[in-house]
């Protein structure tokens, strides 16, 4: 890990956090030596972060080190937090620690009383029924290749439970409480299909980027299903 990436790290860390948290914590979290930790803790002081400590007692980050006070209404705070909890709780580790990371980023950028209503906030996502077997390194492959525009080989079962490779172009990814389900191109049979990703037993994203851009692959899929676009594509 980098230094400037464990220092961007450390911060995360202190931004979740609401009372002091021990230097040996944050140590053993990042995987570096006490003394690698005060050298880290005094750069972001250089840097400008409002980052107290005290002897015994633990690192507190002040809020709104980084980002500009936000001003958001209770019902969009609300929605914040249902919608970041929700994807915390169901998403692939390396989405579910980025929503645990922009809750605590937005609750440092939050005016006082705001900030108070993003920590109380009563509501909660509750508990899923039982999700079949995802494979979670292939459904982060999936995801990132969505970002990335990439083709994908996978190793896909289907539900006689034969088993068949294929190179595909994923383009939308739809969590669903079972299991998450992935649109794509396929190029073996030359056509839109969808994979349940508890089906999937490998996903290995190739170099190359797939020819068609995702945006136009996504209206052609819609208008093939008869889906409506979402609200983001109507603003």
């Amino acid at each position: 890990m980098s230094r400037s990436l464990r220092l961007n790290r450390l911060l995360q860390l202190l931004r979740r956090h609401r009372r002091p948290v021990r230097g040996q914590l944050l140590a053993d979290t990042l995987g570096i030596s006490l003394r690698t930790l005060y050298r880290d803790i005094a750069t972001l002081q250089q840097q400008g972060a409002d980052l107290r400590g005290e002897a015994g007692i633990g690192y507190l980050l002040q809020p709104a080190d980084t980002l500009p006070p936000l001003t958001l209404p209770p019902a969009e705070i609300d929605a914040l937090v249902l919608g970041l909890r929700w994807v915390a709780s169901r998403a692939d580790p390396g989405l579910a620690e980025a929503a645990r990371d922009a809750l605590a980023r937005i609750g440092h950028a939050l005016p006082t009383e705001r900030r108070q209503q993003l920590q109380t906030s009563g509501l909660r996502v509750g508990p899923a029924r039982p999700m079949e077997a995802v494979v979670a390194t292939s459904l982060q492959v999936v995801r990132e290749a969505i970002g990335s525009q990439q083709r994908v080989d996978i190793g896909y079962r289907d539900l006689a439970g034969c088993l068949s490779q294929r190179t595909v172009w994923p383009f939308a990814l739809a969590y669903f409480d079972e299991v998450p389900m992935l649109a794509a191109w396929c190029e073996l049979r030359g056509g839109f299909r969808h994979f349940r990703l508890d089906r999937i037993e490998s996903a290995q994203a190739q170099d190359s980027r797939y020819p068609t851009p995702r945006s136009a692959l996504l209206t052609r899929w819609q208008r093939e299903q008869g889906i409506t676009p979402d609200w983001l594509d109507r603003c």
